[in-house]
């Protein structure tokens, strides 16, 4: 950023900034930032090139105890010492705590707040090394009964009767959906859980097709193989973050936005929907949450 930039005068503008996921970024990142925003400043603020980020506030959201970053071959010395906190700037920081799930307790009854409060602490405790006894990071927990599936011998099908009771009965019922989700380690395991889905539903599956083609200027040399990139090799990839070639979809199934197509109107990253219409290129839904 150079500092007549369009981007430089947006910085100079902007009254507070936001970095979410910190614990996941390199402290590299941050001494960066900081550097880059003082240039910038320091055309107005010679006296003040000591001000961390040019003076600017910033909110650095996460949670150390959560995944830190990624280091190839590191040992945790390596990882701690590349984190937030090993950094200069730590010891400007101030640390404000959130310990309240405002979204889990909204509207609730006492009692599902206390059971709701209950089962964080207990989370807490499996992370802070505090469930299993005295331990050096491995530990055998025992999972509370109340929170087991005990049926062995189909397990989707277990989970989805335990997530998902009478689904077909509260198929229209929108604080149905709003109350239940179920949360998968890998993309495979997703696809697995909507296909068993799909198939409870009523009605006629309408299929829905990626176009994938190779974009001439990603070609490195002139002796580039189209072949080795046919229709059906990048069809069948399954990357993250992407769907996949194939979808299907019934009315009345709730799906899950992935885009912001309109944060004014709620339309944007993680909204749930219910299916009204199918069309060809068009798929007509209701939110639910």
């Amino acid at each position: 950023m150079k500092p007549d930039s369009d981007v430089a005068s947006l910085i100079k503008k902007t009254t507070l900034i936001k970095w979410d996921e910190t614990p996941m970024v390199h402290k590299h990142a941050f001494e960066v930032l900081d550097r880059s925003m003082n240039d910038i400043f320091n055309t107005h603020r010679s006296g003040d090139s000591h001000m961390l980020f040019g003076g600017k506030v910033i909110v650095f959201g996460g949670d150390f105890r959560q995944i830190l970053l990624v280091i190839p071959n590191a040992g945790r010395q390596d990882i701690v010492n590349a984190s937030l906190s090993s950094s200069y700037i730590w010891d400007k920081c101030k640390v404000l705590r959130l310990t309240r799930k405002m979204r889990q307790t909204a509207n609730s009854e006492s009692s599902e707040i206390e059971q709701t409060r209950d089962f964080a602490k207990w989370i807490l405790d499996i992370v802070e090394g505090k469930v299993g006894g005295d331990n050096d990071g491995e530990a055998v927990i025992e999972i509370p009964h109340d929170l087991l599936i005990t049926d062995h011998v189909n397990l989707i099908s277990a989970l989805i009767e335990f997530v998902y009771p009478s689904i077909l009965e509260n198929i229209n019922d929108s604080a149905y959906y709003q109350e239940r989700a179920i949360l998968a380690p890998k993309n495979e395991v997703v696809q697995e859980i909507n296909d068993r889905l799909l198939s409870l539903f009523l009605g006629e599956e309408k299929e829905y097709l990626s176009s994938y083609t190779l974009c001439e200027s990603e070609h490195l040399h002139d002796e580039f193989d189209k072949n080795l990139y046919s229709p059906d090799v990048l069809n069948g990839l399954k990357l993250s973050g992407i769907p996949n070639h194939k979808i299907l979809q019934k009315v009345v199934v709730p799906i899950m936005l992935l885009r912001n197509i309109d944060q004014k109107s709620g339309l944007c990253n993680a909204t749930r929907l219910r299916v009204l219409t199918l069309g060809n290129r068009v798929i007509k839904a209701q939110v639910i949450s």
